[in-house]
């Protein structure tokens, strides 16, 4: 059994958050604690957004609550109408997150049969309380750089592996790599995302995150990768075209790294480029068909590149340090 920080976090807080309710004599004072397991969320700004929805929609279910029960009356039909028009209109607010929290506030204040100054109190001390408690405990998140990292680093390894098989078929002409390699990227990189996202969303004031553009980027290079498998295995000839991309490739795939610009391999491709198109022209059919998968081969490689150019250009205009 693994018990987790948020875990652990909201069993302190609830337990905190009634001690305080009870101390100073609040009625129905578990509801604090309450409040502090509905708001111990992932990160902090899904906490603090949680806790703003459910805030208004507190204050708006005692205005509500006032003007129905002490209008009309305290009977099960006001509680009806009451949600009748108090949901749709806490929908209409976007703090449909707080429906549930200020129903039990509502069931509080009819359960009194008289709404009385004091009982308002009472109701948003307790509201005060539960989300104050949350939201402090959730000033703490611990840092997740490292873990991101590992899932780079990871990732980086698979490109690499992939990249020197590529090499391999088109030196040898046939390889038995069985291409699992080729799942596993698709796998880190979904869960690389999410964690980035869970990283930025703990920044508050931060919009933007490297880690999370470098993940996007390595995403639709992963893509481009994917494209170029069935060119690769669709080749079953070596030419001396394809052994000089085959060595292009073995370079490349020992310069997966967050410090490569792309800028040299570009240069080296467009020189590889001009070489096919000075190149005598095919002697037969199959030379044709297996040159022109290669050329194309080389233009998907292309903007491979230029994707790694283009994020190196917008982290350094960001101002970014971290590594991508």
């Amino acid at each position: 059994m693994k018990i987790g920080y948020r875990t652990v976090k909201t069993a302190i807080g609830t337990g905190v958050a009634i001690s305080i309710a009870q101390m100073i004599g609040l009625s129905f004072y578990v509801s604090a604690g309450i409040l502090v397991i509905l708001n111990i969320k992932p990160t902090k700004k899904r906490s603090i957004s949680s806790a703003w929805q459910r805030f208004v929609a507190c204050i708006v279910g005692m205005v509500f609550a006032i003007i129905f029960f002490e209008g009309l009356a305290f009977h099960p039909v006001s509680i009806i109408l009451l949600l009748l028009l108090f949901i749709p209109t806490v929908v209409m607010l976007k703090a449909k997150e707080g429906v549930i929290t200020s129903s039990v506030i509502i069931l509080h204040l009819y359960t009194t049969s008289n709404i009385t100054l004091d009982i308002i109190i009472n109701e948003l001390l307790l509201i005060v309380i539960g989300i104050g408690v949350a939201l402090i405990f959730n000033l703490y998140m611990p840092s997740m750089e490292s873990k991101i990292v590992e899932y780079r680093e990871k990732i980086e390894e698979k490109f690499t592996f992939i990249l020197q098989q590529f090499a391999v078929y088109l030196q040898d002409g046939e390889s038995d790599w069985d291409g699992k390699e080729i799942i596993e990227v698709g796998d880190l990189l979904k869960e690389a995302k999410t964690l980035a996202l869970k990283d930025i969303e703990n920044h508050v004031l931060r919009e933007n995150d490297s880690f999370y553009s470098y993940f996007k980027m390595r995403e639709k290079q992963f893509e481009i990768i994917e494209r170029l498998l069935p060119i690769i295995s669709s080749l079953d000839q070596t030419y001396i075209q394809g052994k000089k991309i085959a060595q292009f490739l073995e370079e490349l795939s020992l310069a997966v790294s967050p410090n490569n610009t792309a800028r040299f391999f570009l240069e080296e491709l467009e020189e590889m480029k001009q070489e096919f198109r000075n190149s005598p022209l095919p002697r037969d059919r199959k030379e044709f068909e297996t040159r022109s998968a290669l050329l194309h081969f080389l233009n998907e490689m292309e903007q491979y590149l230029l994707l790694k150019r283009y994020f190196k250009r917008e982290d350094t205009n960001k101002g970014m340090k971290v590594n991508a």
